[in-house]
C-alpha cells in the first residue's frame, strides 16, 4: 500500500504532461472589432476634450425593443453603438450632444433610445 499510492499518483500525472494545444472558433479580428468601442473616449455634459481635436462626422446609436418580452432599450447601449460608430470612423473621441429615451410604443419598437454625437479625433486623450 505504502508503494501503491505514489505509483498510482505519478500514473495519473503523467496522464495529464504533453504538448496541447488550444483551437477556438474565435477570429481575433471579430474580438478586436468587439472591443474597439474601449478606445473611444466618451466626453459629455461638463467633461470636454482638453486641447485641440478634428471632427470626422456625425454618429448616432439607436436601440429598440421590440417586443414585450425582450429587454427594454438603454441609452448605454444607445450609447455604446455610437461609440462603435465613432471607432469606425477611426475616432478617439466622442463628444454626446443628445441622449434620448422614448417610451411610446411606435410601430416597431416598444421602447427606444437613441444616442447623437461627433466623433473627433484629439491629440490628447485626458478628461
Amino acid at each position: 500500500m505504502k508503494y501503491l499510492l505514489p505509483s498510482a499518483f505519478i500514473l495519473i500525472l503523467s496522464g495529464c504532461a504533453g504538448e496541447y494545444t488550444f483551437n477556438s472558433n474565435l477570429d481575433s479580428d471579430a474580438i478586436n472589432d468587439y472591443f474597439k468601442a474601449s478606445d473611444v473616449t466618451i466626453y459629455e455634459g461638463a467633461v470636454q476634450p482638453v486641447g485641440p481635436f478634428e471632427i470626422k462626422g456625425l454618429v448616432e446609436g439607436e436601440t429598440c425593443q421590440v417586443s414585450e418580452n425582450d429587454a427594454p432599450a438603454s441609452i448605454s447601449e444607445a450609447r455604446t453603438l455610437a461609440r462603435r460608430a465613432a471607432a469606425d470612423k477611426q475616432a478617439n473621441g466622442l463628444l454626446i450632444k443628445n441622449c434620448l429615451l422614448i417610451e411610446e410604443t411606435s410601430q416597431n419598437c416598444v421602447s427606444r433610445a437613441l444616442c447623437v454625437g461627433q466623433a473627433i479625433v484629439t491629440t490628447n486623450n485626458q478628461q
